[in-house]
């Protein structure tokens, strides 16, 4: 069975991605079970999709935590934590990351001994545009693993875009055979891996808590302001811009109206963004009744300010 876990941020298409790869695998003719884990649905917070696939039965359930493919499809939630990227990965995982970043840094950085690809973002999503960058990472994943078709793939992605406008099911379909032809070379890179023998597995060990005082089991917080340590811009992947010159100041509007208080009003209701926990939900951009919020990608914006 192969089992593919992919990695990105929300509004990145990831679920989208494990759709498009998953039903290439059942026009191959395969038995497949493919899900996305999040938390919040919050755009560009980090969240996984997986994929299972055999000739055979597919009955096992839950996280994958010994995945043949990993997909990265932003390759700054690497060195993120709680994205888990590495989780369960072995000798014989390959990783596939979207990104500027060469493969072999990439292993000795993170000092693999298995295989790393590298799936270039300027040959490959060269619009920038989030959208397709899931269909890329599914074609890709489909040429690795060398068992199902270029026909395979480009019909999946008219399967699960099916309610989409035309010209999006092309640009998508587009991604997804390029990526696919980018990686002739790496065709079959991909194995299954072997199955899980219950007789040698080893049961959970469990974790004995000690009782805490009472002054520190209280559900009370001591301290303030520890969420400003936490930098959630650091999710965004678009980001909202304030055009002073056609800005109102109804920054009651805008700042109420964002989620995380990251529109900060200045004592003459001059509106400016917290970039720091900024997430780029792009809600200000959306409310602003003079459209003086706009919004570019991060990746320029970062590039813009050098």
């Amino acid at each position: 069975m192969y089992r593919i876990r992919f990695h990105g941020r929300g509004g990145q298409g990831m679920k989208t991605a494990a759709c498009m790869l998953g039903s290439a695998f059942f026009r191959a003719g395969f038995e497949v079970q493919d899900a996305p884990r999040y938390g919040a649905e919050r755009r560009g917070a980090p969240m996984t999709a997986s994929v299972r696939a055999g000739r055979g039965s597919v009955n096992e359930r839950g996280v994958i935590r010994r995945p043949d493919l990993v997909i990265v499809a932003d390759e700054t939630l690497v060195p993120v934590a709680a994205a888990r990227v590495l989780d369960g990965v072995t000798p014989h995982t390959v990783l596939l990351v979207h990104g500027a970043t060469p493969a072999d840094a990439w292993r000795e950085r993170l000092h693999l001994e298995g295989p790393v690809v590298a799936l270039p973002v300027a040959d490959l999503a060269a619009t920038g545009d989030p959208p397709y960058v899931g269909a890329a990472c599914a074609g890709a994943a489909a040429r690795l693993v060398g068992v199902v078709g270029r026909d395979a793939v480009a019909g999946a992605v008219a399967d699960e875009l099916a309610d989409e406008a035309a010209e999006t099911v092309a640009r998508n379909r587009d991604q997804a055979l390029a990526a696919f032809d980018a990686l002739a070379d790496r065709a079959g890179l991909v194995t299954e891996g072997p199955e899980p023998d219950a007789a040698t597995a080893s049961p959970p060990d469990w974790v004995t808590l000690p009782l805490d005082a009472v002054d520190r089991a209280a559900p009370d917080i001591h301290a303030t302001l520890t969420s400003v340590r936490t930098p959630t811009g650091l999710w965004r992947t678009m980001r909202p811009v304030i055009d002073l010159a056609h800005c109102h100041r109804c920054s009651w509007i805008c700042g109420t109206f964002c989620p995380d208080g990251a529109v900060l009003v200045d004592a003459d209701r001059t509106p400016r963004i917290d970039y720091d926990h900024c997430k780029g939900c792009l809600v200000c951009v959306a409310v602003c009744p003079h459209h003086a919020i706009g919004a570019v990608p991060e990746r320029t914006a970062r590039e813009v300010e050098g």
